[in-house]
């Protein structure tokens, strides 16, 4: 087995959790738990809520730094749900591969940290937040900036990356319209922004080698 498939423990670590609180939270929607309003509580506690960051008054003492993490392990759905861990499972293996386990873990986590910055910042209402998309476009934006680093290095032209980044650009504007601006592409930029500055500080380990 290879070094990379080895380190997919990594990945699961981040799929699971959401997995298993969608699956709760789908339970109580369709009423085979006896707590109807679980998922409005679960956001309401696990949500991020830009107005925690202003004059709102928390539901638990520290919601407003727990909340930075939080809101990447919930979903708008089932729909939401697939989409994110089919993305985490295609980038989460690719950065495993390049960088281990462990520093995926750090990539991931900075990304929706960032993401999670970004929208506190640039979001024009109060509504609440959730989702690994933030994350998953640092992931992204970690390959783009690696790939970047490496044609630059080669003396490549870098126009794939110029042009991934533009397809990247392109999906937020689209989404944004289907969803009519209910699409946080603040968390999709500061994730992004986040994975790729994390990525250069990070070197690709040696075909082989372990961390």
């Amino acid at each position: 087995m290879r070094s990379g498939e080895r380190g997919l423990w990594a990945v699961l670590a981040v799929a699971v959790p959401c997995i298993a609180i969608e699956a709760t939270l789908q339970l109580a929607d369709l009423g085979l738990i006896q707590m109807p309003r679980l998922r409005l509580a679960v956001y309401e506690y696990g949500g991020f809520w830009p107005g925690l960051l202003r004059d709102w008054r928390p539901n638990f003492p520290g919601q407003p730094v727990v909340m930075f993490a939080t809101y990447a392990l919930l979903h708008a759905g089932a729909l939401h749900l697939v989409v994110n861990m089919m993305t985490l499972w295609s980038l989460g293996r690719e950065v495993v591969a390049r960088v281990g386990p462990r520093r995926f873990l750090a990539i991931y986590a900075l990304s929706a940290l960032g993401g999670a910055v970004a929208f506190g910042l640039l979001a024009p209402t109060l509504r609440p937040m959730v989702g690994a998309s933030g994350a998953l476009f640092g992931l992204a934006g970690a390959l783009a900036a690696w790939e970047w680093q490496a044609r630059r290095d080669e003396g490549l032209p870098t126009g794939p990356v110029l042009r991934f980044v533009a397809l990247l650009v392109l999906l937020n504007v689209v989404l944004w319209w289907a969803m009519q601006g209910q699409l946080a592409w603040e968390t999709h930029l500061g994730g992004c922004l986040a994975g790729a500055a994390a990525a250069l500080g990070l070197r690709e380990r040696a075909p082989g080698g372990q961390r």
